[in-house]
C-alpha cells in the first residue's frame, strides 16, 4: 500500500513540477560549471548503498561530508545553492529515486556513506530496515539542528508508530516547514 502511494504521488508530483525542475535545472546549469545534478552515496535500507540525486548547491570539489562539518560551508555554495537549500528545491530530483524504490516520501532521510555514528545507532535501533524518506519525523520536529541521538529516537518512535495517516501528516507538516524554511541551514 505505501509503495503504491508513494509510487502514485511520485509521478504526479514529476508531472506538476516538470517545468520548474527544468527550470531548475537551466539555472545550476548556467550559474556554475559542472553537472546539474549531485549523485551522493547514501545508506538506504538495511544499510545498502544507492545513489540519490540533488540539484547541486555546492562548487565542485566539496567534500563528501555532511554540510556542519565544513569549515566555512558558505564559501562552497554555487550561486544560487543558498536558494536552493533554504527552499528545499535541490531535493526534487529524489523523486526519482521514490520512483525507482530506493526512497519512500516518508521515513528516516538516508545517511551520508560516512556517517557511521548515525549509522550504527539506527542500525542498532531497527530503523536500518525502514525505507529511507524524502521527509520523515525528525525532519518535521528540527531537522538540521538535531543531535544524532534526538533524531533517531524520534525515527525510534516513528518506526513505532508508523501508519498512512502519520505519514500524510508528516507530508503536511513538512509542505509547511518547507514554506517557512524552518530550522533550515545554509
Amino acid at each position: 500500500m505505501k509503495r503504491l502511494f508513494d509510487l502514485s504521488l511520485a509521478v504526479l508530483a514529476i508531472c506538476i513540477f516538470a517545468l520548474p525542475l527544468l527550470l531548475l535545472a537551466l539555472a545550476v546549469k548556467l550559474t556554475s560549471p559542472g553537472p546539474v545534478l549531485y549523485w551522493s552515496d547514501r545508506v538506504g535500507r538495511r544499510n545498502m548503498i544507492f545513489r540519490m540525486p540533488k540539484f547541486r548547491s555546492m562548487k565542485i570539489g566539496t567534500p563528501a561530508v555532511a554540510t556542519h562539518l565544513l569549515a566555512d560551508a558558505n564559501s562552497y555554495l554555487t550561486p544560487i545553492g543558498s536558494f536552493l537549500r533554504k527552499s528545499s528545491l535541490d531535493e526534487l530530483p529524489q523523486l526519482w529515486s521514490i520512483v525507482k524504490g530506493d526512497m519512500s516520501f516518508v521515513g528516516p532521510r538516508p545517511a551520508l556513506f560516512n556517517q557511521h555514528d548515525l549509522i550504527e545507532l539506527r542500525t542498532r535501533n531497527g530503523i536500518h530496515n525502514l525505507l529511507p524518506g524524502l521527509t520523515g519525523w525528525a525532519q518535521v520536529n528540527g531537522r538540521d539542528e538535531l543531535p544524532i541521538p534526538q533524531k533517531v529516537a524520534l525515527e525510534i518512535e516513528y518506526l513505532n508508530k508508523k501508519s498512512s495517516l502519520l505519514d500524510i501528516k508528516i507530508i503536511c507538516l513538512t509542505f509547511l516547514k518547507v514554506l517557512r524554511r524552518d530550522n533550515v541551514t545554509h
